[in-house]
């Protein structure tokens, strides 16, 4: 079909179409020869350049002239499957984009040759700011849209023309000429319909508002409607934006999950709803049931929520933004797949609407003729099976919005154990109620209750908070009976409550998703150490939400692709910066934490995954630390961190400290001075408490000289201190020593350093003399007169074993290189047994010390314990073992 074919066929669709034809006998020719290549900004601006434009009236014919071969051109490439919806949703904002840039450069010349032009402190001109909102700022605007505009500028003052006037009277002047040159209906017809409604206050506010003025309305009087209608909001003009951002931002995506957004926008939705039953609108595609207005809703609650801790989600593009959803598990991807199938369903059918008389309606047709014409545009053979079509995809859409929008109880009013929480039965009542329940004392239980609804914390609460907490504390009280113990999980639930009962958005949460209820009492009744890391905290209760993802392995591919996505996404804001690596590793840890809970994840796998998480996070720390230092002599460090003790031995535990050597090899003048620097930086990037806490304790003792040496060293100063200067102690902490982060050659030059120190010949007397006093320095620092056998530190512990299998490498390594491999104390004393160094059964005897040894030291810290000590009795088979083995090694 050629160009004129294609025109013709369109024109029997759009009776719009068909009248610019009519009205000019040039305009066809014209539009066939502009078919083949789609209109764009530059193509726009071109034909504006050409144009005469002396005055205002001149502007609006040119604008009203584009508009009509831009949308002539849209119409026939769409109809005919020259363009598809991108094509359409970029050319009508290209053209709204170039329209108001063009209508305010004019007219604020003008406006300035009358009364002068603002200027900012520096004396350049200040632009006036002009805000596209809706599909407009999202890149997605329909042909024949109105565009939502805000107009907003930098500062207040007075020009210096021969008329002066305050910048506000020029600027809300200049935005009604820019109205009326884009809106104005002429002979030539208009370019765009502007709503500038979503401005503060609406139609009685300012029509141009200044920065100041505007973060003033939006922290005093801003609603959660505007911040969804903010989501979108895209400067097309302006001086200062990055000021203006940083207005925008914090309004529209808190640092926190705020899942307060679901309700808001769920009222909201209810409201919209009202209205389009009230005027009969169901048949409307954009605002009724299943249409555009709920899968726009669907992904920006989301936005909304998560925005502030996730950047990525701060697009303006509904299209971009549901892909986003599935990858990060938020929606089924089979969902989000239905969800963009209605949405290209739905815009396209939208056009095909707006297409008949260039008229902004969503409303299906009423007329016979032009029914036919919508169901052949949308490629069906008549309008009863286009409406099976379209009611398919609407249905689709509603089942998910109530899904997402599902309403929770209103209220606890009508559950069985209210009237127990709020006090309105008597206490003999309440006790024997949750004695009925299985708690064990029901007396405590209760007044632990009643502390709480009668401390001045709960009185003082906002009176949505404490409906919320009133709806959620009588189903938490029926989840914890089912746990065992039923009064710890109840009294730590408790502690949790009080915590974040201030903070609407998590409590916000609970009420929203009842099924996170029972996780996160399975998490306070398996671990008092658990539920206290909630409770510190509490943004991880976002992830109780999908447990397919929370007891999913770790993919460390994907953590450090997401990882170094946050990260960079904040560029230049090292506090957030700091804040994401912190909520990433509480993340991170809490999933490896409800994965150990549930039994699906062993100790030594832990170990390994909370070692592979530090040293993923180390690894990320340093190139942000190594810009900070300022006048750096390379782009890239030279620079290691060696992992000692649990680090380096893949030990590590919730809690542990990071034991680190930093060595660089680099011989540039300055370099001592700058990664001495370097060092200092990435040990505040992970001590420093931030509003997100501390990231790791860190301890550098182990470096040479410990805390009166050097904080760095170099490879050659390292090698020297190991030969000629180090303790035995010291060659012992480097038996479980690796290369964790950082330059890779440096941890190759550091290896050999390694294997060459343990693999000395040494005198065996001497060693075990070394030996057992450090052995005795350590006992000595840690006396227990508790009467219970200290797991770690009691001879026979856990120390015993390490100090055996530091021996054996120590002492023989020189005839067997083997020993010399990291491989975790277990492995050493089955290689040492191969070795017949010790004797098979010894080493067996004590490899299952160990194990059990570490299991019950990691049960105990889950417990709340503070040291890992238990009745002699229960171990005293394991520490036989031990002690045997080390009167085999160490006399």
């Amino acid at each position: 079909m050629n160009a004129m074919d294609q025109i013709t066929a369109a024109s029997r669709h759009s009776r719009y179409l068909s009248r610019l034809l009519a009205a000019d006998d040039k305009f066809a020719g014209e539009l066939a020869g502009r078919l083949s290549v789609p209109w764009d900004g530059s193509l726009m601006q071109a034909q504006l350049e050409a144009a005469t434009i002396v005055d205002a009236a001149g502007l609006q014919v040119a604008l009203r002239k584009l508009r009509q071969a831009v949308l002539a051109q849209i119409i026939v490439r769409d109809l005919g499957g020259l363009g598809d919806l991108h094509e359409v949703m970029r050319i009508c904002t290209d053209l709204a984009q170039v329209a108001v840039r063009w209508a305010l450069r004019y007219h604020s010349v003008w406006l300035a040759e009358i009364h002068g032009m603002p200027a900012n402190a520096d004396g350049t001109p200040m632009e006036l700011a002009v805000i596209g909102m809706g599909k407009l700022g999202g890149g997605e605007l329909n042909v024949s849209s109105d565009i939502d505009l805000v107009y907003l500028y930098a500062d207040e003052g007075e020009t210096a023309g021969d008329k002066p006037i305050s910048y506000h009277q020029f600027f809300v002047l200049l935005a009604k000429k820019i109205g009326l040159a884009i809106s104005e209906i002429t002979a030539d017809g208009f370019v765009f319909r502007v709503d500038t409604r979503l401005r503060p206050w609406g139609d009685a506010g300012p029509l141009a508002m200044g920065y100041s003025a505007f973060e003033d309305y939006l922290v005093t009087h801003g609603r959660e409607w505007e911040r969804y209608a903010w989501i979108k909001g895209r400067a097309l003009s302006g001086s200062r934006l990055d000021e203006l951002s940083a207005i925008i931002r914090p309004f529209v995506f808190r640092k926190y999950l705020d899942f307060n957004a679901l309700a808001a926008m769920r009222e909201l939705h209810a409201q919209i709803r009202r209205e389009v039953i009230r005027r009969d609108r169901v048949d409307n595609i954009k605002l009724g049931p299943g249409g555009i207005r709920e899968i726009e809703f669907i992904a920006q609650v989301f936005q909304l929520i998560r925005g502030g801790q996730v950047p990525a989600l701060q697009t303006r593009s509904i299209l971009a933004v549901l892909p986003m959803l599935a990858a990060r598990g938020l929606l089924p991807e089979a969902a989000v797949d239905e969800l963009r199938e209605a949405y290209f369903f739905l815009r396209n059918l939208e056009h095909r609407l707006q297409y008949l008389d260039d008229a902004q309606i969503q409303m299906l047709p009423a007329q016979a003729d032009d029914k036919m014409r919508i169901a052949a545009s949308m490629g069906f053979a008549d309008y009863e099976t286009f409406l099976f079509g379209l009611n398919a995809h609407r249905a689709k859409v509603s089942r998910h919005f109530d899904k997402v929008f599902a309403a929770p109880h209103a209220d606890g009013a009508h559950h069985p154990l209210s009237a127990l929480w709020l006090g309105v039965i008597e206490e003999d009542e309440a006790r024997t109620q949750l004695a009925a329940l299985g708690f064990i004392d029901p007396e405590a239980v209760y007044r632990r209750l009643q502390q709480v609804r009668k401390s001045s914390r709960y009185i003082g609460l906002p009176a949505s908070n404490r409906a919320r907490l009133d709806a959620l504390v009588p189903e938490l009280i029926a989840v914890a009976a089912t746990m065992s113990p039923p009064d710890g999980t109840l009294a730590r639930i408790m502690d949790l409550l009080e915590t974040v009962s201030r903070r609407a958005s998590y409590l916000a949460l609970l009420v929203e998703y009842p099924a996170t209820l029972q996780q996160l009492a399975k998490i306070c009744a398996a671990s008092p150490w658990a539920a206290q890391y909630l409770t510190r905290n509490p943004m991880l209760l976002d992830e109780l939400l999908d447990t397919r993802v929370l007891y999913t392995p770790p993919d460390w591919i994907a953590l450090r692709a997401e990882l170094d996505a946050q990260i960079q996404a904040l560029d230049g804001d090292t506090e957030r910066q700091m804040d994401a690596m912190r909520h990433f590793r509480q993340r991170v840890t809490f999933h490896l934490l409800a994965q150990d809970l549930a039994g699906i994840l062993p100790l030594e796998q832990l170990s390994d995954y909370l070692s592979d998480l530090a040293a993923m996070i180390l690894d990320v720390t340093l190139p942000l630390a190594w810009a900070g230092v300022r006048n750096r002599h390379s782009p890239v460090p030279h620079f290691a961190v060696i992992g000692y003790g649990k680090l380096g031995g893949r030990e590590l535990g919730y809690a542990s400290d990071l034991d680190m050597v930093f060595l660089y090899q680099d011989d540039a003048p300055d370099a001592a001075e700058h990664y001495a620097r370097l060092a200092q930086r990435v040990i505040t990037w992970l001590s420093s408490t931030t509003s997100a806490g501390v990231l790791y304790e860190t301890d550098l003792r182990l470096r040479p000289d410990g805390a009166s040496g050097l904080l760095v060293s170099s490879i050659a100063a390292f090698s020297d201190y190991q030969r000629h200067h180090a303790w035995t102690w010291e060659h012992q902490a480097l038996t479980r020593a690796r290369f964790v982060a950082g330059d890779a050659a440096v941890g190759t030059l550091f290896d050999p350093i390694r294997c060459e120190i343990l693999t000395q010949p040494r005198d065996l007397a001497k060693l075990r003399e070394d030996v057992l006093n450090m052995r005795q320095k350590m006992h000595d620092g840690h006396a227990n007169r508790s009467g219970l056998f200290d797991i770690k530190h009691d001879a026979g512990g856990i120390i015993d074993v390490e100090f055996i299998v530091q021996f054996l490498i120590l002492a023989y390594s020189a005839r067997h290189r083997e020993l010399t491999a990291n491989a975790g104390n277990l492995a050493l004393l089955k290689v040492a047994a191969g070795l017949g160094l010790i004797p098979d059964d010894m080493a067996e005897a004590v490899r299952g010390a160990y194990r059990q040894y570490r299991q019950l030291q990691h049960g105990l810290r889950l417990q709340g314990e503070d040291m890992a000590r238990v009745e002699f009795e229960t171990v005293a088979v394991h520490a036989d073992a031990v002690k045997t083995l080390w009167t085999q090694v160490l006399g």
